[in-house]
């Protein structure tokens, strides 16, 4: 056996890392590490994921387990009002309701998924639940609702004002149009918000490897603003929103859930990646499927996915540019914007 102190240096620790978590880095980096990471990470899709990946490395610093570091990191979006695409305040369907899908998955292929739940802000830990507590793997609408107050989740109204307001403008002209990096744009006039601000958001998908190199992933969502009630996305489909496979890695979709769906999109990254990919490439190879379907460019679609390899590599790749993503690591955070299929010259 390894003594302690070269246990911990393999493990890149140090009294910085376990007491005080990792120092701020600045915003905007481009590049990814090209190689491995000897401890743990943390990767989350779009801008405001530095907030869920800085909860999810308070338990990882503490040497805790991924899919605790990844519910955790979930749970803060969900709770976040200003936020309109996950949990409270996220924006409600054609009919005023609003439903959130939710996903979490560990390095064991144990899964746990809501869709269409209303009325509890903790979408992700329902599905937690589900994962640990039923034979079951997916729990839908009023199903899921009564698993959830069963098991002592408070009931809550999740159509805030501000979300309503944004609603009833939509219903004078009822134009369904879905908008890529609608996390970057002002899809309805909000008070005090601003493009690329914090109050424009999308699905959230996070990524964590522990220091056991055991991995897990979560994704939660409040789904595309103003949709068809009763229509699920991507996010808690295990293999299209989300995929974990302890012995290769994890990966994460985000954008039009539609489109992932039809390709089996985290999946297929993962896959991409057992048979050799770096995250990057295999992020990539997934984009270029979805892109192939059609004989013309997509403008008007967003797709992104990023991926986490069990040696700590992460990458990234989008079809539209403006798609980035927060990496934590004991070197500190960063944004990491993702090539894109249609930005490259």
């Amino acid at each position: 056996m390894l003594p302690r102190r070269n246990f911990l240096q393999l493990l890149g620790l140090t009294a910085a890392t376990l007491g005080l978590g990792p120092r701020s880095a600045h915003a905007g980096d481009q590049a990814a590490p090209a190689s491995a990471s000897a401890g743990p990470v943390v990767i989350s899709t779009w801008n405001f994921g530095e907030a869920a990946n800085a909860a999810a490395w308070e338990i990882l610093a503490r040497r805790g387990r991924a899919l605790d570091a990844v519910e955790a990191g979930a749970r803060v979006p969900e709770a976040d009002p200003d936020n309109h695409s996950v949990g409270l305040g996220g924006y409600p369907d054609r009919d005023g309701h609003v439903t959130l899908d939710a996903c979490i998955m560990d390095h064991l292929g144990n899964l746990g998924s809501v869709a269409c739940l209303e009325d509890i802000v903790h979408a992700v830990s329902v599905a937690r639940r589900v994962m640990e507590k039923t034979p079951h793997v997916l729990l839908v609408g009023e199903g899921a609702l009564q698993f959830a107050l069963s098991e002592g989740f408070p009931r809550q109204n999740l159509l805030t004002a501000e979300a309503e307001k944004a609603w009833r403008e939509w219903l004078k002209t009822a134009e369904y149009r879905p908008q890529p990096n609608i996390e970057r744009l002002n899809h309805y006039t909000i008070p005090g918000s601003v493009p690329g601000g914090e109050r424009n958001h999308d699905t959230i998908g996070i990524l964590a490897l522990d220091h056991d190199r055991h991995l897990a992933g979560a994704c939660t969502t409040s789904g595309m603003a103003f949709k068809l009630r009763g229509r699920v996305g991507d996010s808690p489909i295990s293999g299209a929103g989300l995929f974990v496979d302890g012995e290769v890695g994890a990966a994460s979709a985000t954008g039009v859930g539609e489109e992932c769906l039809r390709v089996c999109g985290s999946h297929t990254v993962v896959e991409l990646m057992r048979q050799g990919r770096a995250p990057e490439q295999a992020c990539k190879e997934a984009i270029e499927r979805i892109a192939r379907r059609y004989p013309t460019p997509r403008k008007d679609l967003q797709m992104a996915f990023v991926a986490l390899h069990r040696d700590g590599r992460f990458g990234g790749y989008a079809l539209q540019p403006g798609f980035s993503y927060a990496v934590t690591t004991a070197e500190g955070v960063r944004q990491v914007e993702a090539p894109s299929l249609l930005g490259a010259t």
